[in-house]
């Protein structure tokens, strides 16, 4: 099976469909979603709309949660509260049922999918390189582990000795005695420089995973947050992928 894999979309309808096209090119044959589908930008209920068409299997973030008031929004910056705000007041019933029902940690098919880690999911804990890996690492029970929240693309991986390495960010031909950690980056809001759509593909037949980049209409989108009166700041930052 090819598994395309995705995370933090916040409201980026243009970069989800530019991400969208690039798995049906690679030939994708399921769809896996690693939360943050809301919060920052324009078009939250056209991304649930397009995501839930996809019958994928996906877990929540902590902007999805925070939106329908299962997490509180004490620890988010003041930008990304006032957009949380915002995308309380446009979401519907349906919207607010689909992010409720989603789960903090979902396993299946040798797969496991956090939206940042395993110790403590409901914490929100940042993933960036191999000291803050470890923990997921240790705790993971399948082959691999999708996560996102960092916005930073990483694939790391534990050896049968209990030895953390680090890989490339591009295509990882995975060893047999080894789990994997994959931070599949952002669609909407990368942050590690590059503003291009972050995404990921796993091959589970081949056993390669592959962090992908696509490029995507960011004027649009910024005129976009613009226009709905979002913080300026959202949109700017869209432009250096910070």
């Amino acid at each position: 099976m090819r598994y395309g894999i995705f995370s933090d979309v916040h409201s980026n309808s243009e970069a989800l469909d530019a991400v969208l096209a690039l798995f049906k090119k690679e030939r994708v044959g399921r769809y896996l979603c690693v939360g943050d589908i809301v919060g920052y930008g324009a078009e939250p209920c056209e991304c649930i709309a397009k995501i839930r068409a996809l019958r994928g299997e996906g877990v929540g973030g902590n902007h999805d949660f925070a939106c329908v008031g299962l997490t509180s929004v004490e620890d988010f910056n003041p930008f990304a509260r006032e957009a949380i705000f915002w995308t309380q007041k446009v979401l519907g019933a349906e919207e607010t049922h689909f992010l409720k029902s989603l789960k903090s940690v979902s396993r299946f098919d040798d797969i496991t999918l956090v939206h940042s880690s395993l110790d403590f999911p409901e914490e929100f804990r940042y993933i960036f390189d191999v000291e803050s890996a470890r923990e997921t690492l240790m705790l993971l029970e399948t082959k691999v582990c999708f996560v996102g929240h960092s916005h930073f693309p990483m694939i790391a991986s534990i050896d049968d000795r209990g030895a953390i390495h680090l890989h490339q960010k591009g295509r990882t031909e995975m060893e047999e005695d080894r789990c994997y950690l994959v931070n599949v980056g952002s669609v909407g809001q990368p942050r590690d420089g590059d503003p291009r759509a972050c995404c990921a593909i796993f091959d589970s037949e081949t056993s390669f995973v592959e962090i992908k980049r696509v490029p995507y209409d960011v004027s649009s989108t910024q005129k976009k947050i613009i226009q709905a009166g979002l913080p300026p700041m959202l949109a700017a930052r869209l432009s250096e992928g910070r």
